[in-house]
């Protein structure tokens, strides 16, 4: 007899739907597992005989044959043994057939126990596009697979959970036929950019979530303005300061201001997560936007991403925070420039098949000035103009001219530190990032975009437009700046995000003004240089 169950093969985001075919006739009793399958999975033969016994059943003794279609494609990993468990019991007869297409996946245990599967939600995603109603996950993982919404979700915590749903189309205690998304939607005061929120859960706000508040950063008020312009926009950044002035902490600081993520933005990052096998990071706080701060030793491929998603792609729809960036290694910031010009990364397997991720993430980085970190100021800094200089050139130029705003943070002064005057808190600021926000997915509602930093260029005249003395203005400044044609456009860019939070229509000399100072940074440390 022939029976089919339903899963998924992982191709980055885009899945490739599997059907794992069972046949059981008559001849030479055998298990074969066919259909260009890893040696891992191979072994999933005696995982499912093992879990059928301890379930009350058995192999039939018959000629059993297991095809994952298409044959073409290879398959890895422990997910499919729950599929071939429930499409040996429908081939034998032991369980009705199902009137509907099934999608199952979940490693078995040898007592029967369905466990965690990696790439969960983007397989049941692209089961359900090919039509697929019913799913049968791992009980621990029903967070996850409950971001899918209009669905017979059911989470089954051992094999004959499972059985007993095909059977008798018995749900398991505390189950829902219907599971909605765990988190509820409220829609904002400012545009109708639908934003997730947590239900009556306080920890998953960002006060309680993050530990750094912009209330707790003494002074630097352009670090501050500086630091909201970029999240308004989703600007990159970099801070370029003595040690201990301030940088890391604002940069630790940024995720407070910024938004909570948009319902398609949660599906996509959760996506990303399960992918990496790194969901449980995202349970406590699926409502907040990823924070990344990898280690200047990572390795390129880790950055990239290797037989899953790197930090570039985990950092996607958050902030990607790069400290002490001139000790990354030049070859390892290279790998930035693509990613921050496309928003996504190619990388390739092993086999040579090549994966896209979502990589679109604001980048703020911090470094110091020059090796000893106190250039300019040569009463502390003793380090000569020639170490200076390599120290600066590694960070290429290319590089920098992908980063919207530059910003030298200067020491605070005694008094300044041990002032108690009131500051600005992040939810202050947030309400304005907010509302800049708004703006922005209001004004690119038909656009493949929603940020002013992600702007094509083929578009700047359109949604960056100048007047006929500002245009003039510009056209000083780049000469005198010396200007390449991308550091022009992302001015321009950061210019249209400043009206956004001064609430203008159009861009003002003010506004250009503001954007220009965030580029003189690049002429005091790299004139010359680079």
């Amino acid at each position: 007899m022939y029976s089919c169950i339903y899963s998924a093969l992982p191709r980055g985001l885009s899945c490739l739907p599997v059907k794992v075919e069972t046949d059981i006739s008559s001849g030479l009793p055998g298990f074969e597992l066919v259909g260009f399958v890893s040696a891992e999975l191979r072994e999933a033969k005696e995982r499912v005989r093992s879990a059928l016994i301890n379930s009350g059943f058995s192999l039939p003794v018959k000629r059993i044959t297991v095809n994952l279609s298409p044959a073409s494609e290879k398959k890895a990993g422990t997910a499919y043994d729950l599929a071939i468990a429930l499409a040996v019991l429908t081939a034998e007869g032991a369980v009705p057939v199902p009137g509907e297409p099934v999608f199952a996946a979940g490693e078995l245990g040898l007592d029967g126990s369905v466990r965690h599967v990696d790439g969960l939600l983007p397989r049941m995603l692209s089961a359900k596009e090919a039509g697929t109603a019913i799913f049968l996950v791992p009980a621990g993982d029903q967070t996850e697979a409950s971001l899918m919404e209009g669905i017979t979700l059911v989470p089954v915590e051992k094999l004959s959970d499972a059985i007993s749903f095909l059977r008798d189309g018995v749900l398991p205690e505390g189950t829902e036929e219907i599971v909605d998304v765990q988190l509820v939607e409220k829609m904002t005061e400012m545009g109708d950019i639908r934003y997730v929120y947590p239900e009556e859960d306080e920890m998953s706000m960002p006060e309680a979530i993050y530990p750094v508040d912009f209330a707790d950063i003494r002074c630097q008020a352009m670090l501050k303005r500086a630091c909201e312009v970029a999240a308004a926009g989703m600007h990159n950044i970099l801070l370029v300061g003595p040690p201990g002035c301030g940088k890391t902490l604002a940069a630790k600081a940024l995720p407070s201001i910024l938004p909570p993520v948009t319902k398609e933005e949660l599906v996509t990052i959760s996506e990303i997560y399960s992918l990496a096998g790194r969901f449980g990071e995202r349970e406590r706080a699926m409502c907040l936007r990823p924070f990344r701060a990898p280690h200047h030793t990572i390795s390129q491929a880790a950055l990239t991403g290797q037989k899953g998603p790197g930090e570039l792609s985990l950092a996607h729809g958050g902030v990607l925070f790069l400290d002490e960036l001139t000790e990354f290694r030049p070859q390892t910031l290279q790998v930035l420039r693509q990613p921050l010009e496309d928003g996504f990364i190619r990388t390739y397997e092993g086999d040579g098949d090549s994966i896209t991720y979502p990589a679109a993430f604001m980048l703020a980085a911090a470094m110091n000035p020059c090796p000893c970190g106190y250039f300019p100021d040569r009463k502390k800094c003793h380090c000569t103009s020639t170490q200076i200089s390599a120290y600066i050139r590694k960070l290429s130029r290319p590089l920098l001219d992908r980063i919207d705003l530059s910003v030298e943070v200067r020491p605070l002064t005694f008094e300044e530190s041990s002032s108690d005057a009131p500051e600005e808190s992040s939810a202050e600021i947030r309400e304005r990032v907010v509302m800049a926000h708004a703006l922005q997915a209001e004004r690119y509602a038909g656009e493949s975009f929603s940020y002013n930093s992600r702007i094509p260029q083929t578009l700047i005249q359109k949604y960056c437009p100048l007047s006929a003395k500002d245009t003039a203005f510009m056209k000083d400044n780049f000469v005198r700046l010396g200007l390449s044609t991308r550091a022009y456009h992302r001015i321009l860019r950061t210019a249209r995000t400043i009206a956004d939070l001064a609430g203008d229509e159009n861009i003002r000399r003010d506004h250009l003004y503001e954007a220009i100072c965030y580029r003189t940074v690049e002429k005091s440390f790299w004139e010359g240089t680079v």
